[in-house]
Order: structure tokens, then C-alpha cells, then sequence
């Protein structure tokens, strides 16, 4: 018999290769860009995804209640680790989750969708079968998702060792949601490696000297006749990793530091430059009027949306406006395309300009408010959540009443900031929590969301008995959709924006655990409540109800914002 030839060796070694399965080779993607957790729901379509995971070391399936809850979960997962995961089964699975999908695309989080559908066979003869629409169109939903997601994959054992790199470096670079479906049948199948297949180089953004020369220029200028500049922090800025330059950027040119609603969290606030939360005609009055009454303002990834910019009473002058987006800078009316947000600025630190001294503002939970014996409002609990939240914690804020309060609380050093600000779907935070108590449960995580929101989402308080963790939960029974009572200007009665009484501090035992609950309804009650919580929290999930005696309590931005609306509501109706 004659020996091996390179070539014999070369085909052999292509072989063993690829003798990984499908399922295997994705896991072993995933677990590479260090996703150890991933989310679902089992469904019949999904099974050999299932068994396939089960079988990687150093990867587990974390079950949720529902699939709209598992995104959730997923989506808070990958803000801390940087790219999440989440399996659901065809159809009704991946259409139960596509709102958290939807949500993660509009608040940019990376995250792999993977759905197991029909075997390939049925799906090209066409079969009329369950989870499905009935009509023998396997791709309409694939086609649904390509409108909130950026990137879509049919994956077979052919194209999963191209197409599976190519959709999690998708997600990655652009901080969106990307979908992959694989037929069940096809999961154990080994993944055929082509030949001279290579692997498409990770995407480089290059910035153009000249274009960033120029760019420096205009910048120098404008600030230069400026006189005051000010730093605005948003939401890009957290998820490209932009935080520690726009500090050292705000420490460089001495200059005050404010982020968004959208950015809160983004630059540290505990730091000197920090002056608070800019929320237009709603916020604070110190800071709006800092903001902008600068000559400069240099806006590192604004998000020009309705709720970030005060439903658009913010007054940012584009002429004074230095605009530095991810990959691309604008000054004025001009535009410098290509330009990476890092070199952008460095070249801004390296401007010689110096601002004079930072201004100093109040911010408005410093102080505490309140006696023991008085009723808990949203002026008495606010310093009070202020003053327990720690160094490193995670803060899961939901949509409504609490998060216009809870944005204008200063954070701890290296706390971690989780709130919906932009998709806004409520229900978010709570599956959210369960999401960051797997991705770091060394972390705290501290919870505050509404009676309402609590009641979409509830059955997660399940997971979070089962995972442990370290969870402190708030909910503020206000009876009702308060947020949306506060919104409705128009209609004095709203029965359908009250809901039904729960029992909240029982819930731990409804889902077979235990956990140390109190409801408080004075600020002494609440501070009892989370002195005990800090002591128990780690040993069992900790659930405290405030209930306040005015179920329109609110902050004072959300009273503010009230009144705009219904100066907008009387404006109208005179025509």
C-alpha cells in the first residue's frame, strides 16, 4: 500500500474538521465570544438545539417562562457581557419573542436569535404543518425578522461555517440583533468546511487623516471662539465603549459633563465633572440651562428621539454643536464621514482648549427628605434609593413613573445602568434582572419597577427563586397605569388604565419560595425594610412594596412633562 500523499493528509484534516455537527459549531461560536448562558424556551422544533447544548461543556440553557420574557433576559444578559443569545422554536416561539427582539435592536444590544424550525424535507415539500401558517411558506417569518434584525441565515451544514462567524461579528460591530434558523433535522449534521473557504477578515474602520484633519480644524475653531463647552454623554457611547474616553476627553478640557436620559449611566457620576441628567424643559433647571447656554456642546452619540430630547423642547443650537457619532463627525451644518469616535476624540483632548471653572450644581437627591413617620413619595424614597445603591451594582430600571425619577438619582462608581429608554415596552425589567443575575451574579441587582409592568411579566420572579443570585426588588403600587394616567390629558376617568389589586409580597410564595418581602407605606417602614434586605439580600430574593397614599405621585419631571402636555392638549383645542 503506498503512503499518504499531502494532498490524502491535507483532504484528512479537512475532514476531522469538519466533523464537528452544526448545533456544536455554533455553541463552540457563541461560547468563543464568552456567551455561557443562553435563553429560551423549549419547543418541539428546537429539541436537538436543546440536546446539542446540553451536551457543551461550559455552556447551560437557562429556561424562561415565556419566550417574550427569555429575550428580555437575553437582551439585559448581553448589555453586561457583551453579546447574548436566545433560542426559541419556529413560529409561535420566535413571534412571542420578536417584541424583545424589536426592543434590542431599537436600544442597539447584540444578540444571536436562534430558531429551530421544521425538517428540511417538510419545509421543501411544502408540508402544511404545526407552528406554521398553514400556506407552506417556511421563510416568512425569517422575512419578518429581517426588518429588526441586521443580519438573517438560513443555516445548513453547507454555509453554517461561513454564515455563523459572519452573524455574530453582524451583531457585534453594529450592536444589533441578528437571526439564524436551522431545521432540526439539520443540527447534528457535521459542518462541511469549503476548501478554500477563508474566513472574512473582521471589519477595520479606518478613519481618513485628511477627513479627521479637517474635522480637528472646524472642532478647534469652534471652540477656540466658545468660550464655555460642555460634554453630552448618550446612548452609543455605552454600547461602542466609549465611556473612558469621553471622561478623560471632559477631565482634558476641564469642562462640565451631562448625559442623556438614553445615556444615563454613560459617564460616571460620582465623577467632579458630572453636573446631571439633561431632560430639556423637563429636567433640571441647572443643568438645562448649562447645557445650553455653552457656546460648545460636543454631543458624543446623541439619539435625536422624542423621550431623550423632552419630547423635543430640548434647545440644541446646531451652529455651536459638535456631533461625534460612532463613525462619523458633524460640526455645524458640515459633515466628515468615516471618521472613528475614539480618534475624534483624542484629537479633541489634544485641542489645547481649557475650560474655566466647573460649575457647581444641586443635584436634586443629595439631601434626604422625608421623616420616618411620613407617608413615602417619590420626594422622600428617591434619596433614599440614592443612598443604598453601591459601588458596582446593576440598577434594572422599568418604563413609567420610576424611571423619570430614577433618572435623575446619581449612581455609584461602576454601577451598571439597565433601563428601555428608547423601545419602551413595558414589562421589560423584571426578566431583565433575571437576565443580569445570570450574566454576573457576583454583582447586586437592584430592581425598581411599577405594579403594571410587574403584572406583564411576573411569572420571571419563578426564575429568579430558582437561579439565587443577589436581587433587591421595588415595586411601587400606585394601583394602576400611573405613567399612562400622567400621558392621557385629554380623559379625566381612565378604568382602563387600573389594574387589580395584587398581593405582591406573596408572590415568591405563589411561585413555591420563599423570600423576605415587606410593604411600607412610611419612610420609616422603608427603612427598615432596606436595612433588612441588604442584610438578607444573597441568602434570599428580597421583594418591597411601597405604597404610596396618592397614586398620582410622581417626580418632578413627570409633573413637568404633564403640564407640557396639557398646555399642547389646550392649544389644540382652541384650534
Amino acid at each position: 500500500m503506498s503512503a499518504k500523499t499531502d494532498k490524502d493528509r491535507s483532504s484528512a484534516g479537512r475532514a476531522e474538521e469538519a466533523a464537528v455537527s452544526l448545533g456544536r459549531f455554533l455553541f463552540d461560536s457563541l461560547k468563543r465570544e464568552g456567551v455561557t448562558e443562553i435563553f429560551g424556551v423549549p419547543g418541539d422544533y428546537n429539541f436537538t438545539l436543546l440536546d446539542e447544548l446540553e451536551r457543551c461543556e461550559g455552556m447551560r440553557f437557562i429556561g424562561g417562562r415565556n419566550e417574550l420574557n427569555a429575550g428580555y433576559a437575553a437582551d439585559s444578559y448581553a448589555r453586561l457581557r457583551g453579546l447574548g443569545a436566545l433560542i426559541t422554536t419556529f413560529g409561535v416561539g420566535e413571534m412571542s419573542a420578536a417584541n424583545a427582539v424589536a426592543g434590542a435592536y431599537s436600544e442597539s444590544v447584540p444578540l444571536v436569535h436562534i430558531v429551530g424550525t421544521p425538517k428540511s424535507a417538510a419545509q421543501r415539500e411544502r408540508r402544511l404543518m404545526h407552528h406554521s401558517l398553514l400556506d407552506g411558506d417556511y421563510e416568512v417569518f425569517r422575512r419578518a425578522y429581517g426588518e429588526i434584525t441586521a443580519y438573517t441565515a438560513v443555516l445548513t451544514p453547507e454555509n453554517a461555517a461561513a454564515e455563523i462567524p459572519k452573524a455574530i461579528r453582524t451583531a457585534k460591530e453594529k450592536k444589533k440583533p441578528v437571526y439564524l434558523a436551522v431545521a432540526i433535522d439539520l443540527v447534528d449534521r457535521p459542518v462541511v468546511v469549503q476548501a478554500h473557504g477563508e474566513p472574512e477578515p473582521k471589519l477595520q474602520r479606518r478613519t481618513d487623516p485628511a477627513v479627521l484633519e479637517a474635522a480637528s480644524a472646524h472642532a478647534k475653531r469652534l471652540l477656540g471662539a466658545a468660550g464655555r463647552a460642555v460634554i453630552l454623554s448618550d446612548l452609543p457611547v455605552q454600547r461602542f465603549g466609549l465611556g473612558e474616553p469621553v471622561q478623560r476627553l471632559a477631565e482634558a478640557l476641564n469642562v462640565p459633563a451631562a448625559s442623556t436620559m438614553l445615556g444615563k449611566g454613560s459617564f460616571d457620576e460620582g465623577h467632579p465633572n458630572y453636573i446631571g441628567v439633561y431632560g430639556g424643559e423637563f429636567g433640571s433647571e441647572d443643568v438645562r440651562s448649562i447645557v445650553e447656554e455653552a457656546g460648545c456642546l460636543i454631543a458624543v452619540g446623541l439619539v435625536r428621539s422624542d423621550g431623550n430630547l423632552a419630547n423635543f423642547t430640548a434647545k440644541l443650537d446646531t451652529a455651536q454643536l459638535i456631533e461625534i457619532q460612532p463613525d462619523s463627525v458633524r460640526i455645524g451644518e458640515a459633515l466628515y464621514p468615516g471618521i472613528r469616535a475614539e480618534e475624534m476624540l483624542r484629537a479633541l483632548e489634544e485641542s489645547g482648549f481649557r475650560g474655566g471653572e466647573l460649575p457647581r450644581v444641586r443635584h436634586p437627591y443629595d439631601e434626604p427628605a422625608g421623616g420616618p413617620g411620613d407617608a413615602v413619595t417619590a420626594k422622600t424614597y428617591l434619596p433614599r434609593f440614592q443612598r443604598m445603591l453601591k459601588e458596582g451594582d446593576v440598577v434594572v430600571v422599568e418604563t413609567g413613573t420610576l424611571a423619570y425619577g430614577m433618572s435623575e438619582v446619581r449612581l455609584p462608581k461602576g454601577a451598571a445602568y439597565i433601563h428601555q429608554g428608547a423601545w419602551q415596552s413595558i414589562g421589560y425589567a423584571l426578566p431583565a434582572a433575571f437576565g443580569a443575575a445570570v450574566a454576573d451574579p457576583q454583582r447586586r441587582i437592584v430592581l425598581f419597577t411599577g405594579d403594571g409592568a410587574l403584572q406583564l411579566t411576573v411569572q420571571e420572579i419563578s426564575s429568579m427563586l430558582a437561579c439565587g443570585g443577589r436581587l433587591i426588588l421595588f415595586v411601587l403600587n400606585n394601583r394602576g397605569y400611573t405613567i399612562e394616567k400622567y400621558l392621557n390629558v385629554r380623559t379625566e376617568r381612565q378604568p382602563y388604565n387600573d389594574i387589580p389589586e395584587w398581593s405582591y409580597t406573596r408572590l415568591a410564595e405563589a411561585f413555591g419560595g420563599e423570600a423576605y418581602t415587606a410593604r411600607v407605606r412610611t419612610n420609616g417602614e422603608l427603612d427598615a425594610a432596606m436595612a433588612e434586605a441588604e442584610a438578607q439580600c444573597g441568602r434570599r430574593l428580597c421583594l418591597i412594596e411601597l405604597v404610596p397614599e396618592d397614586p398620582m405621585d410622581a417626580p418632578p419631571y413627570l409633573k413637568r412633562k404633564r403640564s407640557y402636555l396639557e398646555a399642547q392638549e389646550a392649544q389644540r383645542a382652541k384650534g
